[in-house]
């Protein structure tokens, strides 16, 4: 087994910067395949690719129409499929597809220091050929004073002074080529296979690039094969959030634990004691009034009478179990709700919505609104697409298409809550919420001009439950549309608050769902990966822990507002005595 690459911080003598060495030089090329002029090599493949492949489709043509098994195949057939994928391999690594070459010319660690092997075995041979005497008489064969050896370390000063780091010398001679440029820093994972050591050289890389340290940021302690592909691309580390827990919440009967991710002091606790409120008063009631995610494309026409006749045939009852079918077979989950469309001019939006199980839905929608464009276009050849999304969905943007049809989970909680728990747990009076909320939430909202954000601060909690969830965190923007409403009941004594928030968007599979840190949190509230008696029920009733979670926080800041001790609040919980940065160091 091999062992772990050590990156020491002691500070060591630095030495001149070695010869750079390009990564591409003994990378081999897929021309290099057949002993042939490349232009001969190319015509072969190509014509062996096209070749095998119209036998292919003749031999399967002949066998449908013969009822003979497809997989029953001849010496001929064999031959055929081994010429196939061969000359495809070829084509893949003529037309640069960089992961080809990857595969079959896997880099070794040798890679990176044959040249300089080579340059040490030259110093060597010269050693030995040194003579005192003059070798001719017009020659000067005296060789200069070579260097002492030592390990190769980090030359690049950094703003901070912070010691410098050794690394090993084959990692020594990728940074350099990375900061050299002959190496892209994007490409350290297919040519390495290994994401730690290619976010440790990237880091490198960046650090004497910028001259700023990154000390501060960390490296350690995470899987970066977790987010390969799917989360994050070019990788130096990962920041570090806090995650606080609120609760028991009680909400439609059951305890949940609410884990939130944030920086800002006092949100944890404020939105604890509204869940304490809630408790005491016997739990909120969730109910979700509708659940579809939304894409809208562009289209464009030579007329606005031919937008016109697609809205009308899109619109028609009549043609809807149609498009479903051809919308639903892009997933299994993915189901075509219904169809909305708005003309500007000759263009024409398009606004589907379909059901995506336990998936937040995006991708699934898109791959099902592709299908129908893709159909349309036989009827409607004069057709443009302008673009998947038109912003009409409308996605990570305010907008009020999502307040008023609503986009994702639409959601609404209530709570009555008693006169004595206002009194003791939330220190103010029923009278004063009511007030204060009509005058704050409704009146101060629509005197700015506010957008689905007729509430104290939805957003803060929306935010913190996402990010410790795996919920893409810019879906906030709609998610946290909101409307809070309070009023008096039983005679004055008891407070009734509810809030309404039409586009909650969350999946509990896919995406920043299945990281180590986050697939705990979605496992505490008891949604982890998609449900397997009904689907969709993860997502839904995560959907309406965040709208609980809402109210509790709602509750609490409105109280805390009421009584005077909003600003008293912040200056003990959400101020530090103590220089966090010099504790770090």
């Amino acid at each position: 087994m091999e062992a772990p690459r050590l990156y020491s911080t002691k500070p060591v003598q630095s030495l001149k910067p070695t010869k750079k060495i390009p990564l591409e030089e003994d990378l081999g090329k897929a021309s290099d395949a057949l002993p042939l002029p490349l232009y001969l090599t190319n015509a072969l493949f190509f014509t062996l690719f096209f070749s095998v492949v119209y036998f292919l489709l003749s031999r399967w043509r002949e066998k449908i129409r013969t009822s003979t098994p497809l997989h029953v195949v001849t010496f001929s057939d064999i031959i055929a499929i081994f010429s196939f994928f061969a000359s495809f391999i070829y084509l893949l690594g003529f037309f640069g597809i960089d992961f080809v070459q990857s595969l079959v010319f896997q880099p070794s660690p040798d890679v990176w220091i044959a040249e300089d092997e080579e340059e040490d075995n030259e110093v060597l041979l010269a050693k030995e050929d040194a003579r005192k005497v003059p070798c001719g008489q017009a020659l000067d064969c005296s060789l200069p004073p070579l260097p002492p050896a030592a390990p190769i370390v980090t030359t690049q000063k950094v703003c901070d002074e912070k010691p410098l780091m050794v690394i090993p010398e084959e990692d020594e001679e990728i940074v350099k080529s990375v900061v050299a440029g002959t190496t892209p820093s994007y490409s350290l994972e297919s040519k390495l296979g290994d994401c730690k050591r290619a976010a440790a050289i990237r880091r490198e890389a960046l650090q004497r690039l910028t001259g700023k340290s990154l000390s501060g940021l960390p490296l350690d302690g995470f899987d970066y094969e977790s987010i390969l592909g799917q989360c994050c691309e070019m990788p130096v580390g990962y920041v570090q959030i806090p995650v606080g827990i609120a609760g028991p919440l009680l909400v439609n009967g059951r305890e949940y634990s609410v884990p939130m991710a944030t920086t800002e002091g006092c949100l944890v606790a404020s939105t604890n004691r509204g869940c304490k409120a809630i408790h005491l008063s016997g739990g909120a009631t969730s109910v979700l009034l509708k659940d579809g995610m939304t894409r809208a494309p562009c289209v464009r026409f030579g007329t606005a009478k031919r937008a016109a006749d697609l809205k009308l045939y899109l619109e028609d009852p009549d043609n809807f179990e149609t498009l479903s079918v051809v919308f639903n077979r892009s997933s299994r989950f993915g189901r075509l709700q219904g169809i909305k469309c708005a003309i500007a001019g000759k263009n024409l939006y398009i606004r589907f919505t379909c059901s995506t199980g336990d998936a937040m839905g995006m991708n699934m929608v898109s791959k099902g609104v592709q299908n129908v464009l893709d159909f349309l276009q036989t009827d409607f050849p004069d057709m443009d697409v302008i673009g998947i999304s038109g912003n009409y969905c409308s996605d990570k943007k305010p907008a009020a298409v999502n307040w008023i049809e609503g986009r994702g989970k639409s959601v609404v909680c209530e709570a009555t809550i008693k006169g004595d728990v206002v009194r003791k747990v939330l220190k103010t009076s029923v009278e004063s919420l009511v007030e204060l909320n009509m005058l704050k939430n409704l009146t101060g909202s629509a005197m700015a001009g506010a957008l689905g954000g007729f509430n104290a601060h939805a957003s803060n909690i929306v935010a913190a439950i996402y990010i410790a969830t795996g919920q893409d965190p810019a879906q906030n923007v709609e998610s946290s549309h909101c409307i809070t409403m309070m009023e008096a009941v039983n005679d004055g004594k008891d407070l009734h608050v509810s809030v309404t928030m039409p586009s909650i968007e969350v999946g509990t599979v896919g995406g920043g769902t299945q990281l180590a840190s986050q697939s705990a949190c979605l496992n505490l509230l008891g949604v982890k990966g998609a449900s397997k008696e009904t689907p969709g029920a993860n997502s839904r009733m995560l959907a309406a822990i965040v709208a609980s979670a809402v109210l509790a926080g709602e509750l609490s800041l409105m109280s805390a507002i009421a009584a005077g001790q909003l600003v008293k609040s912040h200056m003990k919980y959400n101020r530090s005595t103590k220089d966090v940065s010099k504790a770090s160091s």
